[in-house]
């Protein structure tokens, strides 16, 4: 791991100047904009999402700084080789499923945590690390939205999910994290498990979100982080058949027809990749699905005529 002493050596690495920097960090809120979304079922996520030249910034400290820090073999999301399906496979076919969520992470970081966590004293300057948890923090949290901020929550959780994983390994509980979304599955007692992970959580500042805890044993569908692990992976039935009928209905009455019937904005060109797009994610998750590789095919020599 490198070792910031001197501020020359964070500019030099940065590829900024130091006036830049701090120029930034002394009016880190202007450099913010503020994004309200709504979430899938109900409520919304307030996103801080940076300018240009701040997300550049923070891109350059997550390539040079931040990648270096080790990351738990149990986070799957905002790693090399990660996402929700490699967050959904370990759970396939398993006789139970429990899902718990972290209570409002994001906000639950504060200035104090990054700097003594993440920009330790052991590797940064005083200076060095007042800089860096300037340009990585908003309003005294962790910014969802800004680039840094997915790598920052590995980092902060990196031995809570080594105590976490450990304990589960004891009991061959297979557990991983997508961000602040947990998952559990095999045959183990919910109520030992969440009792502990809530322990674990407090022992690390965070609180598990009550609403969020969820079961589902192989007799209900189990999904894990949007994908289905009953017997095989898969996207929900209710998208792909959405999916099919649309894709059936251009087969039959040509596209232009559909989107006329639609009332659609889209153009020919920006539909047919936007339902490639759909396509692609089918196939991601289950690249047995002969029927989507079908469609597939049709589509792409649709764009070429």
């Amino acid at each position: 791991m490198i070792i910031y002493r001197e501020l020359s050596s964070l500019e030099a690495d940065l590829r900024f100047k130091a006036k830049t920097l701090y120029a930034i960090s002394n009016n880190i809120s202007a450099h913010y904009k503020k994004v309200k979304i709504r979430k899938k079922h109900g409520g919304t996520r307030t996103l801080y999402i940076p300018d240009e030249i701040l997300k550049k910034v923070q891109r350059r400290i997550n390539k040079i700084i931040l990648s270096l820090f080790p990351v738990s073999p149990y986070a799957t999301a905002y790693v090399y080789g990660g996402g929700i399906k490699k967050n959904a496979l370990p759970h396939l076919n398993k006789s139970q499923i429990l899902k718990l969520d972290i209570y409002k992470f994001f906000d639950s970081v504060t200035y104090s945590d990054i700097k003594s966590k993440v920009f330790n004293s052991k590797m940064f300057s005083e200076q060095n690390r007042i800089l860096l948890t300037n340009l990585c923090s908003t309003n005294d949290a962790l910014p969802q939205g800004a680039p840094t901020s997915p790598t920052i929550s590995n980092i902060l959780l990196y031995d809570f999910d080594v105590a976490v994983g450990t304990w589960c390994k004891e009991r061959k509980i297979t557990y991983t994290r997508y961000c602040d979304d947990m998952t559990f599955s095999g045959s183990f007692n919910v109520n030992e498990t969440v009792n502990f992970v809530r322990e674990k959580l407090k022992e690390n500042g965070f609180l598990l979100k009550k609403e969020k805890t969820l079961t589902a044993n192989q007799s209900h569908r189990q999904s894990v982080t949007g994908v289905i692990v009953n017997s095989e992976l898969n996207v929900p039935i209710e998208y792909r058949k959405k999916l099919r009928q649309e894709l059936y209905y251009c087969k039959k009455f040509g596209i232009e027809s559909h989107l006329e019937h639609i009332n659609s904005d889209f153009s020919r060109e920006k539909f047919i990749n936007h339902m490639l797009g759909k396509i692609r994610y089918v196939l991601y998750i289950n690249p047995t699905d002969e029927k989507m590789k079908r469609y597939k095919n049709w589509l792409i020599n649709e764009k070429r005529n």
